[in-house]
């Protein structure tokens, strides 16, 4: 199926339009790596919450093991093992939902507004513009499943 040049121009200009006037190439791209750096802080938090549960399953698994040394009657080892490490902050004073409290309160919301508001100002709140700027350089216009739009 091929579509006609009218058909294309209008899914280039859907794309294209994306981007508020008067803003210069270095703008998106300067916007679009910060875009980039907040994806990356998203990982990264996905990543401290990993933390933060794989370390509650640990501390879980440590209470088990405790109990089933007792029940072995190795009930010395299991007093040790409970008093020094069942319920140990994992970092001075801090168990892991602090943390991840504290970085989401004082770094993470912090980026994230600061980043919608450098887009606010920059791009007039639009999100991904070098983003839809790159799709419509690389797809193939008239292409199935290389539509500018759903």
């Amino acid at each position: 199926m091929s579509y006609s040049h009218e058909a294309q121009d209008l899914e280039s200009a859907a794309l294209g339009e994306r981007r508020p006037d008067g803003v210069s190439d270095e703008t998106v791209a300067a916007v679009g790596k910060l875009s980039e750096a907040l994806e990356s802080l998203e990982r990264a938090r996905g990543h401290l919450y990993s933390f933060h549960q794989m370390m509650g399953h640990t501390d879980l698994l440590l209470g088990d093991a405790v109990d089933e040394l007792r029940d072995a009657g190795h009930g010395d080892i299991a007093d040790e093992l409970e008093k020094e490490l069942v319920g140990r902050n994992v970092i001075e004073g801090r168990w892991t939902f602090q943390i991840v409290e504290d970085f989401d309160d004082n770094y993470w919301a912090a980026f994230r507004d600061q980043e919608r508001r450098t887009r606010d100002k920059l791009q007039g709140g639009v999100r991904h513009v070098f983003e839809a700027e790159m799709k419509e350089r690389r797809r193939t216009a008239g292409r199935r499943h290389h539509e500018a739009k759903p």
